[in-house]
């Protein structure tokens, strides 16, 4: 590794640490959860917070594990452990500050220390609300209840692959996590069609991983990433402006467009806009004007900018339809829908990205897909070659400072080798 790639790493770990370490600040940290602690312990030393947590077997306690179950309260779980309704009555008042039990989620975990002299009887209910966050309740002299925080561990990563067939299959095969590949799609959706990847196409990555233990909490923020598509590089340089945090490419125009390059997260391409086609139904030729999304039945179709609903209706072999007005020039149709979405109606306006109907196969359609047209001028035109406008790029008076960045973010992209 050269000088010059080490050098811009410290750099940039050192700005990602200092972020970190002020986003981090608000956290529980295990030695405050154990002070909590520190006096009810004191009579069983062999009992710690961590014995708690892990749900470790400790000679003086019989240990049940098990998960919530649904239609159920936690006082009919903690009365077959030889509480009496008044103990379990005031723990479930004393949390009230800390948790409301109300919220007790349907297939967690949990496990239960008990004592089993002279009788069973429940001393600590240990209950896991979400992987970072436990909460125990205390059955001794004192009947109280702590929330303990797990800490959250961040790995700044630099990550490559090629691919072969998709983008999710190369981060396994690379041993990333392919939840990468949905912030990847997402922070590219305006500028890389994901349901045209060719083999051979290349990505870098400089991201952050979340841990709680060994166990990944998924994808964090990306710092810096290059896409090559179809021999074209794609740079994503993150830079705040007006206090909002967005992509640029190195010359600082921004990655978000005013339309997506697709309505759907995940599908693949089943048809393609066409003057002739032979229709899979009628069995005649005539034209195709627009793109066949092929997608399970539900998938949710989302809008691919900003605008109006003209129609929400069901249209004869079009199916249900859902036409949007994005401004004087562009409007779109999305086709042979199962459902509209909740107040997707005639006059209703939608953001880009918002969820406008799912996928079906309404009217004539031989299965589930959606048929997606976009219009300029009222004149059908093929989705994919659709050049869509971006929304504002960095200020002058910004150059000076995003310039530091893409120094920065560029550098270490460049030192990420390809694999083999």
């Amino acid at each position: 590794m050269g000088k010059r790639r080490v050098g811009l790493q410290l750099l940039f770990i050192s700005i990602i640490a200092f972020i970190s370490s002020c986003s981090n600040s608000g956290e529980k940290s295990e030695a405050q959860a154990e002070n909590k602690f520190l006096g009810e312990l004191t009579d069983t030393a062999s009992l710690s917070i961590a014995d708690l947590l892990k749900g470790a077997k400790v000679p003086q306690y019989k240990v049940i594990e098990g998960k919530i179950r649904a239609n159920k309260f936690l006082s009919d779980l903690l009365l077959q452990y030889g509480l009496d309704y008044s103990e379990v009555n005031q723990a479930l008042e004393n949390s009230k500050e800390v948790f409301d039990v109300r919220k007790i989620i349907t297939g967690s975990g949990y496990h239960i220390y008990c004592d089993t002299f002279p009788v069973l009887r429940a001393k600590y209910f240990v209950y896991e609300h979400d992987p970072a966050t436990t909460y125990i309740f205390s059955f001794n002299d004192s009947l109280n209840i702590t929330e303990y925080k797990k800490e959250i561990r961040s790995e700044i990563k630099f990550s490559t692959g090629t691919i072969e067939s998709s983008l999710w299959e190369s981060m396994v095969a690379n041993n990333i996590n392919p939840m990468l590949a949905v912030e990847l799609s997402e922070l590219y959706a305006w500028t890389v069609d994901f349901f045209g990847l060719q083999k051979g196409d290349q990505y870098k990555v400089i991201y952050e991983e979340r841990f709680i233990e060994e166990r990944s909490m998924g994808i964090g923020r990306i710092y810096g990433a290059q896409y090559t598509w179809a021999g074209k590089s794609f740079i994503a340089i993150p830079f705040i402006q007006d206090s909002t945090e967005s992509y640029y490419d190195a010359e600082g125009a921004s990655l978000r467009k005013a339309f997506l390059k697709a309505p759907l997260r995940f599908s693949r391409i089943s048809s393609r806009y066409s003057s002739a086609r032979m229709h899979p139904v009628l069995r005649v030729v005539r034209a195709h004007l627009g793109v066949d999304y092929a997608a399970p039945v539900g998938t949710p179709v989302q809008s691919v900018g900003d605008g109006r609903v003209i129609s929400a209706t069901y249209d004869s072999g079009n199916g249900r339809i859902v036409r949007i007005q994005h401004n004087s020039v562009y409007s779109t149709a999305y086709l042979h829908l199962s459902s509209f979405a909740t107040g997707i109606r005639a006059g209703a306006t939608v953001k880009q990205g918002d969820v406008i109907g799912y996928v079906g196969s309404s009217g004539l359609s031989t299965g589930p897909h959606l048929d997606f047209r976009f219009y300029v001028n009222g004149n059908p035109v093929d989705p994919l070659k659709v050049e869509s406008p971006s929304v504002e790029p960095v200020s002058p008076e910004n150059m000076e400072s995003f310039n530091v960045s893409r120094t920065v973010v560029m550098g270490l992209l460049e030192s990420i080798q390809p694999n083999n």
